[in-house]
């Protein structure tokens, strides 16, 4: 993808640092250098104005990436792309059969509607649910880790999705700052949402995190 839009050594692809390492190895595979932009909070894909921001007379290029199957609002992304000159290249997520997508959409709406004590997605337009991630309020401590650990031991197979931002690795380490992601990196959980779950799982997990999510101040 790089290659065949001409993108290569002495040039800078701005990328996500949340997750999607893959992406980042791509850019270094062409000998260009990635740099990273902060993301939506909301969305988790990258945020225009952190784009337009990390932009220098060597960019080149911008990796969308469409983050825990909603996929990014490429319009104010391209609108930096016309005013800086840059290529806007979008990173897919791998889709899944209609079935899929509609019985992880029923779940996301039935959990969307009993959970309390978390920060539930905005689900916004197109959203397949790969990922139900909801965030867990920090205040200064390490809640979400802790509610993972409890949520697993009620039986609920929930995940951290990202545990180390690409500008903190050793391959890509940076010097910028990314607060929008490490608040990210720090409080998002991935609840499941597979289609094959049945309601008596979904209440499962709406019981626990229920029970947990009280104990908890919301994040101001």
């Amino acid at each position: 993808m790089l290659t065949a839009a001409g993108v290569g050594v002495g040039d800078e692809v701005i990328v996500p640092a949340f997750g999607n390492v893959e992406v980042a190895e791509a850019v270094t595979r062409v000998g260009a250098l990635p740099t990273f932009a902060d993301v939506d909070p909301v969305t988790y894909c990258l945020d225009a104005v952190a784009v337009e921001a990390a932009t220098t007379r060597r960019t080149a290029a911008v990796v969308a990436v469409h983050r825990f199957g909603r996929p990014v609002d490429v319009g104010p992304l391209h609108e930096v792309g016309r005013r800086h000159g840059l290529l806007v290249l979008e990173h897919r997520e791998s889709e899944a059969p209609y079935d899929e997508v509609a019985g992880r959409r029923e779940w996301a709406a039935y959990l969307d509607a009993r959970l309390r004590g978390v920060r539930t997605p905005d689900g916004g337009d197109g959203h397949t649910y790969q990922q139900y991630v909801v965030r867990v309020p920090g205040n200064g401590r390490p809640d979400r880790d802790a509610f993972a650990r409890a949520l697993r031991r009620r039986g609920v197979d929930c995940r951290v999705p990202v545990r180390t931002p690409l500008h903190r690795l050793p391959a890509f380490r940076r010097r910028v700052s990314l607060p929008e992601t490490e608040l990210a990196t720090d409080e998002t959980l991935a609840l499941p949402v597979d289609a094959a779950l049945t309601k008596r799982d979904m209440q499962r997990t709406v019981s626990a995190c229920n029970a947990l999510g009280g104990l908890l101040q919301p994040a101001l």
